[in-house]
């Protein structure tokens, strides 16, 4: 219990000797807009998910079984996009490679423009969600997630991956006290987990209440301000900056 109490608030706040800086409270913000994105993706584009991709496979697999609500072409296009920009993650990872504050500020700011562009499509369509419309958001947003999830995974913070949470419940499980492990950060993982569930609440509410358009400009309005603050801090001399060995 102390492990867990110590643990997140450190992951929130992290002190100044930590090797991974700010890094820990701005993957949790990302681990947010990954929530929101797919509650966008599932609830209001058909059944299909941009970030989740082990979803797609399962959907797509359903879908071609004949299961009713699902689109194969969907999940073939959300993967499709996916892949597109990891690639363009794997790619930035490489040239920021020395750099990891700067990596982030430019994918973030990549991803804003995505979501920039898949606002203004969604404000355009004035609530009707053509076959069009659909695909557009879908290329967009898979683009995104799929970059967000290559620059994570070169970032290397433990345990905040923003979008897959199935190693890390099964972590929190396996490597738990009463399992016989020695528990490592705890808290990290509780607050992965929580934070992705408060974004699929807060994108499902503001789907109810709201028009589609609003709940994405929440999206581009929380990248920027990644991006922004990711920019601000990270100082050539800080140590969080350099790569991991």
């Amino acid at each position: 219990m102390y492990r867990l109490l110590t643990d997140a608030p450190r992951t929130m706040v992290p002190p100044k000797e930590d090797r991974h800086g700010p890094l820990p409270p701005l993957m949790l913000t990302l681990t947010f807009v990954t929530g929101l994105v797919d509650a966008v993706s599932y609830l209001a584009l058909g059944h299909v998910f941009v970030a989740n991709m082990t979803g797609n496979v399962v959907f797509l697999g359903f879908a071609l079984a004949g299961a009713q609500g699902l689109s194969a072409s969907a999940s073939v296009v959300s993967m499709t996009s996916f892949l597109a920009g990891a690639l363009a993650g794997g790619r930035f990872g490489t040239r920021f490679a020395a750099h990891r504050g700067r990596l982030l500020t430019v994918a973030t700011a990549l991803q804003a423009v995505l979501v920039a562009a898949a606002v203004l499509t969604a404000a355009a369509s004035d609530g009707r969600m053509t076959t069009t419309v659909q695909y557009t958001l879908i290329v967009l947003l898979g683009l995104c997630m799929g970059t967000q999830n290559a620059v994570a995974r070169r970032l290397g913070v433990p345990d905040l991956t923003t979008t897959v949470l199935t190693l890390t419940l099964t972590g929190l499980a396996a490597d738990s006290t009463r399992a016989g492990g020695p528990a490592p950060r705890p808290g990290r993982r509780i607050l992965s987990v929580l934070v992705m569930f408060l974004g699929a609440l807060a994108g499902g509410l503001l789907l109810s209440h709201a028009e589609l358009a609003l709940t994405l400009g929440l999206v581009l309005l929380l990248l920027a301000a990644t991006s922004m603050a990711a920019h601000r801090l990270s100082a050539p001399d800080a140590a969080w900056v350099r790569p991991l060995q």
